[in-house]
Order: structure tokens, then C-alpha cells, then sequence
């Protein structure tokens, strides 16, 4: 009997022949997160399952428990006791430990149930008789108890597959599809609330994210920049890691900032960005860009300007915020964690030169006019620029 971590996963498993490639990039992801930890830890895959525990001795699991159920694909986390005897009175025996050693004390009438699987169909004892029978010992031990089928305070998980497992206690997970089981795109990431929140949500969907955060010194500070690595490390949890390239962006937007009308800067900026982010992922494979647009929230994010900001670049734009309000990016920032890196007071280069009156209603064909005309003069500037950004591997 040793102590370990019991994983579960939920889309995953309605896979098909291709399921193990998204069980093995479920792994990758979860191994990056839990060998800073200890790289002495095994993952043993079971029937719709993985098993996490320590070759070399003691298993934290508490320290897992942390590290495992906020990376994507994993729809929850048990804590275990792990037996390869599965004779009968054996596992009764150590069903009944179990459940007085994680359950010293109950208040009388605190209602439980025991509820078994067998993968192996077997094993000589049905699945309902296994359960009735523990069952009933666990009354013995603890005759002020109840039994409730439906909606009790504790259900006891007994499972049998290559290994026997006993648990009672599910974490939620956040689910969705392991980071890079769906490809690869680049999300814009700026130092603001909205971008982390939509790259983590198509991450989720198992869409593996580069990111690319344009730096302008001396006009945004090192502190900015700190701040979106810390966002990206903070990202870089739920996915296994995460690649975060900053680009040197000053002389491009001081030449914009000359040669375009203050009115159309902001719009003409976000199309550069768009442009550069599609060099980077043309370089790396990459099939889509992120950005963390929410449709009217600011001048840039009107249908008109997402119509005349998008046609710079030909790789699809995804824009998983299009339909969130302000304040339910704000809970969801909360839930995952970047919020309050988010609200450090150092500002990027989207808020240095904004216009008091931008423009809400561009015409698409007079940006691109004016686009045409100053591309040439920039194109080298990022060519020089993509040579000197920086490159941080989290």
C-alpha cells in the first residue's frame, strides 16, 4: 500500500484511436509542473486514469494536489491509497483504514455510501455487492453513521483495475483539452487584464500559446515588462510552459506616432502588432493569433475597428473575450490568477500615446490607404527589431 495522487480527465476520453496522443501531451504538461517539485514522481496510466506517486519514498500529495489540478485537461484530482492486492477482505480491511484515518471524527448522523468499479469484469464479486459489503463494515466501525444512495456527506470510491484504488475526496479541475493537443497560435500579450484571460481561455482548448508582449522603452518601463513575464509565468502553470518573446517596439511607434494622424495611431499600431505577431508565427508553426478583444469596450474594439485593424493580417484572429463584459473579465482574471499582476501600475505601450479622441468608425479602406503607404518605411525597422526582441523560455 503506498500513498499517491489519482488523476481524471474528461474530454479526453471520448477520444478515439488518436486518445493516446491527447493522454501523452496531458502527461507532458502535467510532468513539467510536478518534476520542479520532485522529478522522482512516476505517471502510471490506467483505465481512463493516471496515477501520480513517488518511486524514490514519501508522495507529497498535498504539493501535487497544487500542481496537477490547474493543468488544462484535468477535470479532477484524488487523493489515494494505492494496493496491487485486490483480495477481497484485504481491500475491505484497508477500505475500512482509510476511512478512519481520514475521517477520525463525524457528527452523528453523517450520511456516506460506498461506491466501487471494476474494470475488470472478472473479479469474482459484482461491483454492488463489493460496495454493500464495506459498507456494512464501515457501520460497524461507525454506528452513528448512515447510509444515503443519493446526495450523501461522504462517498468512498473503491477501484479496481491494474491496481486497486480507495478515495473520497474529488478537487475540481479546470478540464478542457491538454495545451497543444488543438496546435499552436501567438497571443498578443499586453500587460492588461483582458489578453492573459484570453490566452488561458484558448489554452484551455488545448491551443499551445506563444506570446508576444511590445515593449517601447524609455516610454514603458522595465517594471512593464516584469510584469507581463510574470503574467506569462503565471500562464505558463496551467499549460506545461510557455515561450514569451519582447519586442522591441519604440522606433516603429515613434514613426507611426509622426506619420499618422492621432486619431488613426492606435488603430494603425494594433495592425503592426498584428503583423509582427504573424511573422513570429509563421516562424514557429503557428495557425492562429490571440488577442483579447471584448466588442465595444474601448474605441479599437468597435465592429468597424476590428474590421479595419484584422485585414493586416491573414492568419485567423481569435478573440475568445469578443462576448464578455468588463467585470466578467475581471472575475475570471481573479480565478486564474493575473489580476492583481495585472493592476501593477506600469503601463504598456498601447496606453503611452493614445489619442483623446479616437477614432470609433474607420474606414477599413482608408486605414489600409494609409497602411500601404507606411509599411514600406517600417518593414525594416521590424526586420531589425525581430533580430534584437528577446526570447524568455517559462
Amino acid at each position: 500500500m503506498e500513498k499517491g495522487l489519482l488523476v481524471k480527465y474528461g474530454e479526453i476520453a471520448i477520444r478515439g484511436k488518436n486518445r493516446y496522443l491527447f493522454e501523452n501531451q496531458l502527461i507532458a504538461s502535467i510532468r513539467k509542473n510536478i518534476d520542479e517539485l520532485d522529478p522522482g514522481h512516476f505517471i502510471k496510466k490506467e483505465q481512463g486514469r493516471f496515477i501520480i506517486y513517488n518511486k524514490n519514498g514519501e508522495t507529497d500529495v498535498d504539493g501535487l494536489i497544487e500542481r496537477v489540478k490547474v493543468v488544462y485537461g484535468v477535470l479532477g484530482v484524488c487523493p489515494c491509497i494505492i494496493s496491487k492486492v485486490q483480495d477481497f477482505e484485504a481491500m475491505k480491511s484497508l477500505a475500512l483504514d482509510y476511512f478512519k484515518e481520514t475521517y477520525p471524527i463525524l457528527a452523528p448522523g453523517t450520511t456516506f455510501k460506498v461506491l466501487t468499479k471494476r474494470a475488470d469484469k472478472k473479479y469474482p464479486m459484482e461491483s454492488t455487492e463489493i460496495s454493500a459489503k464495506i459498507g456494512e463494515a464501515v457501520l460497524e466501525a461507525f454506528p452513528h453513521l448512515k447510509v444515503a444512495m443519493k446526495n450523501p456527506d461522504i462517498t468512498l470510491h473503491v477501484e479496481f483495475r491494474n491496481d486497486a484504488y480507495i478515495y473520497s475526496n474529488i478537487i475540481k479541475g479546470i478540464g478542457g483539452l491538454p495545451a497543444g493537443s488543438s496546435g499552436k497560435g501567438v497571443l498578443l500579450l499586453s500587460g492588461g487584464i483582458d489578453s492573459p484571460v484570453a490566452g488561458y481561455l484558448m489554452e484551455k482548448r488545448g491551443i499551445s500559446l506563444d506570446a508576444v508582449y511590445f515593449h517601447s522603452p524609455p516610454y514603458t518601463s522595465e517594471r512593464a515588462k516584469e510584469k507581463v513575464v510574470d503574467l506569462a509565468k503565471r500562464l505558463s502553470l496551467f499549460s506545461g510552459g510557455k515561450r514569451l518573446y519582447v519586442f522591441p517596439f519604440t522606433e516603429i511607434q515613434l514613426h507611426l506616432y509622426d506619420h499618422v494622424a492621432p486619431e488613426k495611431l492606435t488603430i494603425l499600431l494594433k495592425r503592426t502588432m498584428l503583423r509582427i505577431g504573424e511573422m513570429i508565427a509563421e516562424k514557429n508553426g503557428a495557425l492562429a493569433l490571440v488577442v483579447g478583444d471584448s466588442v465595444g469596450q474601448v474605441a479599437s474594439q468597435t465592429l468597424r475597428s476590428i474590421h479595419a485593424i484584422e485585414s493586416a493580417a491573414t492568419l485567423p484572429i481569435l478573440r475568445p473575450l469578443a462576448g464578455f463584459d468588463k467585470q466578467e473579465i475581471i472575475d475570471l482574471s481573479h480565478q486564474i490568477g493575473t489580476y492583481d499582476i495585472s493592476i501593477r501600475p506600469y503601463e504598456d505601450c498601447c496606453t503611452i500615446f493614445v489619442a483623446k479622441h479616437p477614432e470609433t468608425k474607420p474606414k477599413t479602406s482608408i486605414i489600409e490607404n494609409i497602411d500601404r503607404r507606411i509599411l514600406p518605411e517600417i518593414l525594416p525597422m521590424i526586420e531589425k527589431a525581430l533580430e534584437e526582441m528577446e526570447i524568455y523560455d517559462l
